[in-house]
């Protein structure tokens, strides 16, 4: 942890509710002021003036590929990429090979982070429809994840009665991936041979993601247990997801605000997802319920394939895409398109997340919090490029695009981990601390952090 005192002088700096021109000054990984003086003594001084300093994002949900398909990703690659992307904290998914479905497997993960991650990080533990006893145990970890109706192997759970059991037994946070199996195979079945990419969509409709989505939500308010929507796809979820208040919260990824049916002409398996790509009115919808509050969280669902394997035929063609060294600036350039605040943007890819999730000091930029940060050049414009991509993947669905507003120098725990797109070798993240009594998302006054 970097005990140096820095100075982050003359920053637009983004707090929850204004953007203010101040001096931030950090040491020993935490926020000591955020008005702190401009002489004020410390070991080094970044000039900021023009800059924007924002909290450093959250992804709370990645999937890093380690162990079993290290080809395509692997926790020092993701968290490299997550470094230059602004991203300060990722939250990994549970289905690996072997998947982390218990005790053991979770600490290797935890283990392994430990010694290559560049950021913070924490791992969900999977649910199956027989690990009951391996959830009850955990406590110091983010949530359960559970796949309602997506074949992910032994994560499928899509018994009611393994379902109803899980959300009255365990006291973790859930989230899940919710997709209809019954409607996906029905689907999938009604479409018949000779199938395009763009049947991805029509397999993976609006009926199997309300469906499931709904069956959900019903068990996290009947057991008022504490329950988060992974990739909100449709318009048709988000009046469910308003419903499950204050038990329930939504998030949505940037493929689902940005990209639709429209665009597998031109990307084809490229942006093949789960939950699949919708329409054009699904985007502006989506869009509206961030802006509205009835959607909390930007996350990425950074899936990283190889380049070859992308270019398989559908269906052959697996779904996912890589994303965290993009998704900062692709929601920049939103801001400057006069789309949104920089406060909306702080909040849906750093402060919610952690309230979601009990991150302890994460999220915000105030005294006692992380000194996880990212400063911004709301002037930058450059475009993705697939070779300049950190992921192990090296592609993007987004190639070729010029945003305007990129990260320039992130900061984990008061360390510099990237400046002006390079990575620090030598830096380290630390496993999230997690506080899961206090309330959520939608606890009173400051909810988690302090």
């Amino acid at each position: 942890m970097g005990e140096m005192r820095i100075l982050i002088r003359d920053a637009k700096v983004v707090f929850p509710d204004q953007v203010t021109e101040t001096n931030v000054l950090i040491e020993g990984g935490k926020i000591l002021a955020v008005d702190a003086a401009r002489d004020h003594s410390a070991e080094e001084v970044v000039e900021a003036a023009g800059k924007v300093l924002m909290p450093g994002v959250i992804d709370d949900q990645v999937h890093f590929r380690e162990p079993g398909l290290t080809h395509k990703e692997t926790i020092e690659t993701g968290s490299i990429a997550c470094a230059a992307g602004g991203i300060t904290t990722f939250l990994e998914m549970p289905n690996t090979k072997p998947p982390a479905v218990d005790q053991h497997s979770l600490r290797w993960k935890y283990d392994r982070a430990s010694r290559v991650s560049r950021v913070n990080y924490g791992f969900y533990i999977g649910a199956t429809p027989d690990n009951i006893e391996q959830l009850q145990q955990q406590h110091d970890i983010p949530g359960i994840k559970i796949f309602i109706g997506s074949s992910t192997g032994d994560l499928l759970v899509d018994q009611q009665q393994a379902l109803e059991r899980i959300f009255a037994e365990t006291r973790l946070p859930i989230c899940a991936h919710c997709e209809d199996e019954a409607t996906v195979r029905a689907n999938r079945q009604r479409l018949g041979a000779d199938l395009t990419v763009h049947d991805h969509s029509r397999i993976r409709d609006h009926a199997a993601a309300r469906i499931a989505t709904q069956r959900a939500v019903d068990l996290a308010i009947r057991y008022r247990h504490r329950f988060h929507v992974l990739h909100v796809s449709t318009a048709d979820e988000i009046p469910i997801v308003r419903s499950g208040k204050p038990w329930v919260t939504g998030e949505v990824c940037p493929h689902h605000l940005f990209f639709s049916i429209d665009d597998y002409d031109r990307l084809g398996t490229l942006i093949q997802m789960n939950p699949a790509v919708k329409t054009r009115e699904d985007n502006t919808a989506l869009w509206k319920a961030l802006l509205a509050g009835d959607l909390q969280v930007i996350a990425t669902d950074h899936a990283p394939h190889t380049w070859e394997e992308k270019q398989a035929p559908y269906p052959q063609s697996p779904s996912g895409m890589p994303a965290v060294e993009n998704s900062l600036a692709l929601l920049l350039n939103e801001y400057a398109q006069g789309r949104c605040t920089l406060p909306q943007i702080a909040h849906w890819m750093a402060d919610a997340p952690a309230r979601v999730w009990g991150l302890v000091g994460k999220g915000r930029i105030a005294p006692g919090y992380d000194a996880d940060l990212v400063l911004v050049d709301l002037e930058l414009e450059k475009s993705i490029e697939n070779q300049q991509q950190h992921t192990k993947s090296g592609w993007s669905a987004w190639a070729g695009t010029t945003l305007r507003g990129w990260p320039i120098r992130t900061w984990v725990r008061g360390q510099t981990v990237m400046q002006h797109g390079q990575v620090a070798e030598n830096v380290r993240g630390a496993a999230v601390r997690c506080d899961h009594q206090r309330g959520g998302y939608f606890a009173t006054a400051d909810g988690i952090g302090v």
